[in-house]
């Protein structure tokens, strides 16, 4: 890999921008103090920022590829468009589906991660049921829907080899609370397509379910009688995932998410389906038919929303936008809290020791280069 300096710009760390040189060597963050190699690369940042790069652990595909569908090639594809989105790392969601279908992602999913890396990093696998509620189930297929089943579970991640970091489960669905109980150890688990009760999502949450996901959507809402998953997961140290693309939360929405749950408990996902980066259309999501029409997504048959087709980088100018907050308030919703949930060690943040994994944006907050381990993986 080599050494890599970036000079000439500003460089987030601790919450803050200073104006230094930023010296990475095979790939990781060095100390200072360490002596520039006579033949490292240089990097003129032109005054720009060098961020860490965006972590999205919640999508669905983009660029034109389906995540249900992709092959290696097709995980490449996604990887490119991702890091033009300043998105250095991901999670592939996996939405429900056959047991086969789901092994045959998981297959895929595994041998991108295995391979050379030529766009954003595939970290892992999310996955988006079964284990989820009819009644809650937006864009899930019904008859594919399943009951708690830890061996399910553990089919998934031996055939994964433990890649599966993420799943998302209902609590009210029969087993799934014993189920968290008995995986929660191996998987963050989050709670969600759900119309769980308080008390029964208070269970989820202390058998160890440690995230909420998509908050708002595709669960119960709170009401003062009846708090329900809503109430639950407001009150608890969870993480609530946000989809900040202006249609499935009202700004106004975000800003109350950010006062009750603290600028460390909320996780910027995209949620993004093929069609993010692509014009109106037609397009899938898993077994879904999906319609976009001004950028917004729903199933074809019945209108519901359907995934987003929300970036990164778009979700980092609307949060600042939402917010009225500074960048350097915003970055960790998209860097550090998804990092931190997800158990992705080395990732979220630039100091001595961190993956050398950064973005650069510059004023108006556009992604101008993309860096998965101190390689250059997008230039604009």
């Amino acid at each position: 890999m080599g050494a890599v300096l970036f000079q000439n710009g500003r460089v987030y760390e601790a919450g803050r921008f200073v104006r230094r040189e930023l010296l990475a060597v095979d790939g990781v963050i060095a100390p200072d103090g360490v002596p520039v190699p006579e033949d490292c690369r240089r990097v003129d940042l032109a005054g720009n920022m060098l961020v860490p790069g965006f972590i999205d652990i919640h999508t669905h595909g983009g660029g034109g590829v389906d995540v249900n569908a992709a092959d290696g090639a097709g995980f490449e594809k996604i990887s490119r468009f991702f890091a033009s989105q300043g998105t250095t790392g991901w999670l592939c969601s996996v939405l429900t589906d056959t047991e086969e279908a789901t092994l045959r992602s998981i297959g895929y999913a595994k041998s991108a991660m295995a391979g050379p890396v030529t766009g954003a990093q595939l970290l892992g696998i999310h996955l988006e049921g079964p284990f989820l509620a009819p009644a809650y189930k937006g864009a899930m297929p019904e008859y594919l829907l399943r009951e708690g089943d830890a061996d399910l579970f553990y089919k998934y991640q031996t055939a994964a080899d433990g890649a599966v970091k993420y799943i998302t489960v209902a609590p009210e669905v029969p087993g799934v609370v014993d189920m968290i109980r008995a995986i929660a150890g191996d998987v963050t688990v989050a709670i969600g397509h759900s119309g769980a009760d308080y008390e029964t999502a208070i269970a989820a949450i202390d058998a160890g379910a440690k995230a909420a996901t998509h908050t708002f959507n595709a669960m119960g809402l709170f009401h003062q009688h009846r708090p329900a998953i809503m109430g639950a997961v407001l009150e608890r140290d969870v993480v609530c995932e946000a989809i900040c693309d202006g249609r499935h939360l009202h700004p106004g929405t975000v800003r109350m998410l950010l006062s009750c749950k603290g600028w460390d408990r909320v996780a910027a996902i995209t949620d993004s389906i093929q069609a993010a980066g692509l014009p109106d259309g037609n397009y899938k999501l898993g077994v879904n038919d999906v319609v976009v029409r001004d950028g917004d997504a729903v199933l074809a048959d019945t209108g519901v929303r359907a995934g987003s087709t929300l970036t990164t980088g778009q979700a980092l100018r609307n949060l600042v936008r939402f917010t009225g907050q500074s960048v350097e308030r915003v970055l960790p919703l998209l860097t550090e809290n998804p990092a931190r949930l997800v158990g992705l060690a080395g990732k979220g943040s630039i100091g001595s020791g961190m993956d050398a994994d950064l973005a650069v944006l510059d004023d108006e907050l556009t992604v101008r280069a993309t860096y998965v381990a101190g390689t250059c993986v997008y230039e604009a």
